[in-house]
């Protein structure tokens, strides 16, 4: 399994890589913040830099929403499991006897 996350890996990356070199042409002026008075903090930055920014950031979110929500649902499982686990166990202990330890009697 986990070859096959490698090679999805290194395909995404290639990807990744290709989408970058074919936008990597004329800078564009990014306004990160605009005000009234003339003073912008602009960048000039190829286009595929600007995609790929924008897109890890609509990315993060949700990827943080995912892991919270996977480790939330593997600390309920981890409870039901231990839960089931105890009760499973405490419904097959043998019942306490108080029977004579010489043995029967005999009438």
């Amino acid at each position: 399994m986990k070859y096959v996350r490698t090679v999805a890996w290194m395909i995404l990356t290639a990807f990744v890589a290709i989408f970058l070199a074919m936008n990597w042409g004329d800078p564009v002026d990014v306004r990160i913040w605009p005000s009234t008075d003339g003073n912008n903090f602009l960048f000039e930055w190829p286009v595929g830099i600007v995609a790929l920014v924008f897109f890890l950031l609509g990315l993060i979110p949700t990827w943080l929403y995912h892991r919270g929500m996977r480790w939330r649902l593997e600390r309920r499982i981890s409870a039901l499991e231990t839960a089931a686990r105890s009760n499973a166990l405490s419904r097959h202990e043998p019942p306490a006897t108080t029977t004579d330890k010489l043995g029967p009697t005999e009438a």
